[in-house]
């Protein structure tokens, strides 16, 4: 759903709705700049376009440099996925792209994860394109999203979870049984787990390649990961 013109966008990040992203145009001045600055304090991803965009994106054709998408999808409370013994979560850190995004939640459902967690600003929310490409996961899986995906990391740490990224340059997957609380990262498309992320995180796992490519996509890597989980669940 898009609302569009400035006095609607500003009225519009005044409730409690969710806001995917807002397009305002390169060159904004005056009221555009009160909504980026109010966007930028509620966490709302905002990119800088050039007007053709906004007219090709523009129902009405009168944007007035800003075009606000929102969706009706309900997040989950990022307290409420965290409980059982035998627990796992996934969290994305800077995932962009809304086919990855889509394809995690499909393999986390499959997996019997109890949620994901993306960032509030730094990544692609659950819009339509996302719930299609899920294949129907996204209705049945949690998705938490939070300030912040380090402060997600500590809080997960303190109630017991042993927090792995999933990254080059790790221990092998296949020497750590994945037991108890478990969380796993997984990064963006072109910088994978940032640093920082990686230095909360208690272990970064890798998986082997043997081809001549350097790394897997994300979603596939999350897969692997998660159902390493799985075997050890069962026992195998």
């Amino acid at each position: 759903m898009k609302t569009e013109g400035r006095n609607a966008v500003l009225e519009l990040l005044k409730t409690e709705k969710t806001i995917d992203k807002i397009l305002l145009q390169k060159d904004a001045q005056g009221v555009l700049m009160k909504i980026f600055a109010e966007a930028r304090r509620k966490g709302v991803r905002v990119q800088f376009v050039a007007k053709e965009a906004l007219d090709r994106e523009s129902a009405t054709k009168r944007h007035q440099g800003v075009i606000a998408f929102t969706t009706e999808f309900r997040y989950a409370d990022f307290y409420d996925l965290i409980g059982r013994d035998e627990s796992l979560i996934v969290l994305c850190d800077g995932i962009e792209d809304v086919h990855n995004l889509g394809s995690i939640l499909r393999v986390a459902e499959c997996a019997g994860a109890d949620g994901v967690v993306i960032p509030n600003a730094k990544g692609a929310s659950v819009t339509e394109a996302v719930i299609r490409i899920s294949a129907g996961a996204a209705e049945h899986i949690p998705v938490a999203k939070v300030s912040s995906v380090n402060l997600a990391i500590e809080e997960l740490q303190k109630r017991g979870y042993w927090v792995y990224a999933l990254e080059a340059g790790g221990e092998s997957i296949y020497e750590n049984r994945l037991t108890g609380k478990v969380a796993l990262v997984v990064g963006g498309e072109d910088s994978g787990v940032k640093r920082l992320t990686r230095e909360k995180c208690d272990k970064t796992l890798s998986l082997p390649l043997f081809g001549k490519v350097n790394s897997l996509n994300a979603s596939v890597a999350l897969g692997i990961a998660a159902y390493e989980v799985v075997r050890a669940r069962l026992g195998k």
